[in-house]
């Protein structure tokens, strides 16, 4: 399976970060609008990606609820029928929840940095190091942590889990 380390954080100064990425950036923006159908999985996060063009991907993916650099194992299988694979998998496993988001992504060497603005949650900034097949997880959070100075990311701003927790968090009244 693809590995990276990531981070996700809220963005505290948006248009600053966006500066700062692009600074950084050796390719971007490209900017990409998303919804995310999450699925109960019982192992890690299972989703469809839909595209505004109908296509998407089926994304399943493990990595730990935990603030800061966290290695990451996903597998992404492409569909030219998103809506129709969503049909398929509420039907078998019932959906959590859907996340809709505008994402922004620049790449630094091996970096995805996103900039997202998620319906319902706000701006948030996510760093994924992609990870080569021999690169040890502790080189992607040296690269991650190098990157979040870079853009003006504090460890107050990290934050635990995926949008999805997030909004089922926001809709059951909990801390966002």
């Amino acid at each position: 399976m693809p590995r990276n380390v990531e981070i996700k954080a809220r963005a505290t100064a948006p248009a600053r970060q966006r500066a700062l990425a692009a600074a950084l950036a050796d390719s971007g923006p490209a900017t990409l609008e998303q919804e995310d159908t999450f699925f109960h999985c019982p192992t890690g996060r299972l989703k469809v990606r839909a595209f505004p063009d109908g296509a998407g991907e089926l994304i399943h993916y493990r990595r730990p609820d935990a603030a800061g650099p966290k290695a990451s194992e996903y597998a992404v299988v492409p569909t030219p029928d998103a809506a129709a694979l969503t049909r398929a998998l509420a039907a078998a496993l019932g959906v959590r929840g859907v996340v809709r988001k505008t994402r922004t992504v620049y790449l630094v060497g091996q970096t995805r940095i996103h900039l997202d603005q998620v319906d319902g949650l706000g701006p948030f900034i996510e760093l994924e190091v992609v990870l080569g097949p021999d690169d040890p997880a502790e080189r992607g959070a040296a690269v991650a942590a190098d990157l979040m100075k870079a853009l003006e990311i504090g460890r107050a701003d990290l934050v635990e889990g995926a949008y999805i927790d997030l909004l089922l968090a926001a809709e059951a009244g909990g801390r966002v």
